[in-house]
Parts: structure tokens; C-alpha cells; sequence
């Protein structure tokens, strides 16, 4: 039996793979954790410290100015988002906003531009701004060359706007909401034209409204809007036009007013009414003889030139002196008495899209440069000059 007193080495044998192998053989338990020294891998770190040591000076230079400078755009993107939190905060107690607008001052770095008091410029965003009877869906503004009177980012007592410009949008989804009611519903025709559609309750009746309205400036602050074409449809009967020219008051329809020639009851309560008769400008003859034959009534009312004459008639007149006339035609009483008070003015308030921006507090020029009717809504386009904020 061979004994490790008896090992003979080689030259390809590793003498301590052979003396593990003897231990099995005699029984002694094998050392798992147990392993050849490795010699080479402290070797390996003391090379690899070596070349991290001897980096040129000029790389470690680099290094180190790419540290720093990552530093210093931290410091200034912190000082920018800080200074657009403090204006916008600003701002919305100022104005008396319900949420604060967004700032965004551009030009970099922001520190320099500090410290030079002078802004290479800010954009700011402010929704849902109210102007009289509406709200402005978005207010946005762009500022030039801002000039500061601060001490740092934290206090700045004053802004100096040499110039700016920016757009007012008037969404119609706010107009149908503000003052249509969910009942009328504003749409874009055109480039200055806004048409209004809905319904109008009246009297316990909900009358189709249609009204026109034309959009334009109002000075140098201001939008307004001129109101035309206003009337309201009683169904397929009558409509009311407000005013007090010879197309307006309350008139038959052309389909109400051909019905005549074949409902002789209502033709025959029309023409017992002598100031009816002489508005349609038929002999009185002829509306006796009418009066006494249907075949004669037929004849007089059923001539084109009779449709037109029943539609010039204002119902309003007959409203006071012969209730029971319009009765028979089928218009409520109480409804012909609510109507004369939607007069024009009445109507053209309920449905007046104007407003008027704000004067400057401390002088400058703020002035309207354009406005055109969009499929989202009126966009106005505004201009501003010299404008102080302290």
C-alpha cells in the first residue's frame, strides 16, 4: 500500500490532486471549503488599482468639470422650477383665480438671466378666467426681454413687460353651458358669425329659438357681438320675431296660413275681425259674400296672393281685442301675453357673447389685434405693450 511517504512526483501530476486522492483511500473525509491558493488574483487588483492610479490629470480634470458642471444645472433647473412656483402662486392670488396658471420662463441658465434681472422670456397659461357673463377657456401669454426688480429668486417686487402677445379662447362647450342652459347651442358660420339653436321656455311652452350673431372688436379691449335674426317658432303655427318694424311682432307661418283655405272655422273667425280685414286689404264685399257661402270663402282664401296677406298679419295686435280669434287658432292666451315682454334688447343680452379685458394696473398698452370664429370656439388675439406688475 502506497503511503504519501511513497508519493512520487511528476511533472504533469499536481501533487494536490494526488494527496486528496490518498486521503479518500485511507478513509479521511474530504475538505470541501478546502482549494488551492489562487496567487493571481491579487495580481489582477493590484494592476487594476495601478491604472486607475495613473489616469492622466487632464481625464481627472474632465471628470471633475463634468461633476461640477452637472451640479450647477441641478442647482439652476431647481431655482427655475422654484421661481415658476412662486409666479404662478402670484398670479392666482392677484387675479383671484381658482387654480393656479401655469409659468414657464424659458432661456438658460435661469441664474444668469437672475442675476442680470432679465428674462429671455415667460409663457404663461391661465384657464377658466371670468370676463362679465362668460368664462375665457384659456388665457395665453408670451413675454419678451422681462425685466426684474428682485434680490434672488424668492423676492422679486416687480415686473417690467416691454412686450407681449398672446390669444383668448372662447370654447362654445362654455358658451352652451353658461348661457344656453343645455337648451341653446352655439356653432361657428363663418369667420366672424356665430349661430344660436335651441329652445326657450315660455309661458309653459318651449318655443324653437334661432338667433344670429355677428363677432367683432369693441374698441381696443373689447369683443361684442351684434344680435340679428332673433325669432322664436310656436311649433309649425307661428313665429315671433322681436322688434317693431313691419316683419316683426307674431305671424302666421306660411303652412299655418295655407291651412285656412281648407278650415273654414278658422278662416271665417279671421275675417270677423274688420282691423284683420283691413290689414289683408280685401273688399268688404268680398268677405261678406265670404262670410255667407263656404264656395265663396274658398275662392277668397284659397289665391296665393290671400297666404300672403294672412301671413303680414301681426297676432299680437288682435291679442288685447280679440283673444278669442287667436283662441281658435290655437295660441294660448297666456303665451300671447309673455311675448311682447322678449323684446330685442331682451333677447340679444340672453345670448350677447362680449367681453372686455382688464385696464392695466400701472399704465401700458393691452389691446385686441384680431378675432375669427373657429369650429372650437371665438379665438381673439391680443397684443401688449409697456405693461407694469409690481
Amino acid at each position: 500500500m502506497r503511503t504519501p511517504h511513497h508519493i512520487v512526483t511528476h511533472p504533469e501530476i499536481d501533487p494536490y490532486e494526488e494527496l486528496a486522492e490518498l486521503r479518500v483511500l485511507a478513509g479521511e473525509p474530504d475538505d470541501e471549503d478546502w482549494a488551492p491558493p489562487n496567487h493571481r488574483r491579487g495580481g489582477r487588483r493590484r494592476r487594476r488599482r495601478g491604472r486607475l492610479a495613473g489616469l492622466p490629470l487632464a481625464t481627472k480634470a474632465v471628470i471633475g468639470l463634468l461633476a461640477v458642471t452637472a451640479f450647477l444645472v441641478l442647482g439652476d433647473r431647481w431655482a427655475l422650477l422654484y421661481a415658476e412656483h412662486r409666479a404662478a402662486d402670484a398670479l392666482k392670488d392677484r387675479m383671484h383665480l381658482n387654480a393656479a396658471p401655469e409659468v414657464e420662463i424659458g432661456g438658460f441658465p435661469f441664474l444668469t438671466q437672475l442675476a442680470d434681472e432679465r428674462l429671455e422670456s415667460v409663457r404663461i397659461t391661465v384657464p377658466d378666467v371670468a370676463a362679465d357673463r362668460v368664462s375665457l377657456a384659456r388665457v395665453t401669454a408670451t413675454a419678451r426681454d422681462v425685466r426684474l426688480d428682485a434680490d434672488g429668486p424668492t423676492s422679486i417686487r416687480g415686473v417690467t413687460l416691454p412686450a407681449m402677445d398672446g390669444e383668448v379662447l372662447l370654447s362654445f362647450a362654455d358658451l352652451n353651458r353658461e348661457l344656453g342652459a343645455s337648451q341653446v347651442k352655439f356653432t361657428g358660420h363663418g369667420r366672424d358669425r356665430v349661430l344660436a339653436r335651441g329652445t326657450l321656455p315660455v309661458a309653459g311652452h318651449d318655443l324653437r329659438l334661432r338667433a344670429e350673431a355677428r363677432i367683432g372688436r369693441s374698441g381696443a379691449g373689447g369683443l361684442k357681438t351684434e344680435i340679428g335674426g332673433i325669432r322664436l317658432d310656436i311649433g309649425e303655427l307661428a313665429t315671433y320675431r322681436p322688434g317693431s318694424g313691419a316683419s316683426q311682432g307674431l305671424h302666421l307661418t306660411r303652412s299655418s296660413a295655407a291651412l285656412l283655405t281648407r278650415e273654414t272655422r278658422k278662416a271665417k273667425a279671421l275675417l270677423s275681425v274688420p282691423s284683420v280685414v283691413r290689414r289683408l286689404g280685401v273688399p268688404e264685399s268680398a268677405v261678406r259674400q265670404a262670410l255667407r257661402s263656404d264656395a265663396e270663402l274658398s275662392k277668397l282664401t284659397g289665391t296665393p296672393r290671400f297666404v300672403h296677406q294672412a301671413m303680414g298679419v301681426n297676432l299680437l295686435d288682435l291679442a288685447l281685442e280679440h283673444p278669442e280669434v287667436l283662441k281658435r287658432l290655437g295660441l294660448d292666451p297666456g303665451l300671447l301675453k309673455a311675448l311682447p315682454s322678449l323684446t330685442r334688447p331682451v333677447l340679444a343680452d340672453r345670448l350677447s357673447l362680449g367681453f372686455r379685458l382688464p385696464e392695466p394696473p400701472h399704465g401700458g398698452d393691452l389691446r385686441l389685434t384680431d378675432v375669427r370664429v373657429e369650429e372650437q370656439g371665438i379665438r381673439v388675439r391680443l397684443a401688449g405693450a409697456g405693461l407694469e406688475f409690481p
